[in-house]
């Protein structure tokens, strides 16, 4: 049985009926996503481990009590899940969640630099991470979205639906990040194309 060729659905319906692989197919499908959305959130490799198995230990206890709901798809749901355990740990340490960008983030798709020469690279280089630092100078809800979208890869419906809030604002959310970005770089003379 191919189960790569199986939608999530259908991955859920074996798993419920016994079928394990259909669940090791499911982790390893969207294992990547989930685990990067928790780990940008925690910013801690062992923490976002334990919080990546625990959401996984949510996800198997509500499938075999048959409380999985249908309409909805699974990666945001498990998203979801990964992001309120998320809060729980913080909401447990007693301080609120710094997000953090990572060293994979690239930002500079969104805001069109030049990459032609060698000097442009050392330039690129400099600038990148010149602008890490100034990402951290974003509120906390817009440096949140630009993450989820530009590293984590979610689309704005995911986002939305990950921090509770309507398409509408993770949309406009970004629109302030990119804008605040574009100023603090015109602000400090980056040198990027904008």
């Amino acid at each position: 049985m191919s189960f790569n060729l199986k939608t999530d659905q259908e991955l859920i319906r074996l798993y419920i009926k016994g079928n394990e692989t259909a669940l090791t197919e499911l982790v390893n499908r969207h294992k990547s996503k989930i685990y990067t959305s928790i780990y940008l959130l925690v910013k801690d490799e062992y923490l976002a481990e334990d919080i990546f198995q625990d959401a996984f230990i949510k996800v198997i206890n509500t499938l075999k009590a048959g409380k999985y709901n249908e309409e909805g798809k699974f990666l945001p749901w498990v998203l979801r899940i990964g992001h309120n355990l998320v809060i729980d740990h913080f909401r447990k340490q007693k301080r609120s969640p710094v997000i953090t960008n990572s060293e994979g983030f690239d930002i500079f798709d969104v805001l069109g630099i030049y990459d032609e020469s060698t000097e442009e690279k050392m330039i690129k280089e400099q600038t990148y991470k010149d602008i890490k630092s100034l990402i951290h100078h974003l509120p906390s809800d817009q440096k949140e979205v630009l993450i989820m979208r530009h590293f984590g890869e979610l689309s704005f419906k995911e986002i939305a639906d990950l921090t509770n809030v309507s398409i509408n604002t993770a949309l406009g959310r970004m629109r302030y990040a990119l804008n605040n970005l574009r100023k603090m770089i015109a602000e400090k003379e980056l040198s990027l194309k904008v």
